[in-house]
């Protein structure tokens, strides 16, 4: 992988760990331009049948980027959580949608779980709560 793009692939996770505390890879995709923020509307929506159909550039270079995303995360010690991602929306009866969204298209656990999966910045995470708190009882 380009070292400009290994660069934009921890610039995302750093800006995405201080703003929020945490970063995930749906958002990595977006920030370094492989996934449009309409297509990732689109799948959260039920329109598309999985994210990597939408992503672009080819599933050789979206391991790699997964790969970089693991490597920061682990050289500076965010701890994986695993998320669900659920279909935006209501159905019929106007009930929230509760389907299971696919990001692959080999529906493969391991890398349906690699995309699942934010990191935490624990001690970002801490600061921001007590940021928070510090504005909210003054």
């Amino acid at each position: 992988m380009k070292p400009e793009m290994i660069g934009k692939i921890h610039s995302s996770m750093y800006h995405q760990c201080q703003k929020r505390g945490f970063a995930a890879p749906v958002d990595v995709l977006m920030d370094i331009g492989v996934l449009k923020k309409q297509d990732y509307e689109n799948w959260r929506n039920g329109r598309v049948d999985y994210l990597e159909r939408v992503c672009q550039c080819n599933l050789h270079k979206l391991s790699e980027i997964m790969k970089e995303v693991r490597a920061y995360a682990g050289k500076n010690a965010l701890k994986p959580s695993e998320t669900v991602y659920k279909q935006w929306g209501l159905n019929n009866k106007g009930k929230k949608i509760v389907n299971r969204l696919r990001f692959s298209k080999s529906g493969d656990p391991g890398v349906e779980k690699g995309y699942a999966t934010h990191y935490v910045d624990s001690k970002r995470t801490a600061e921001i709560k007590a940021e928070r708190q510090a504005v909210q009882s003054s």
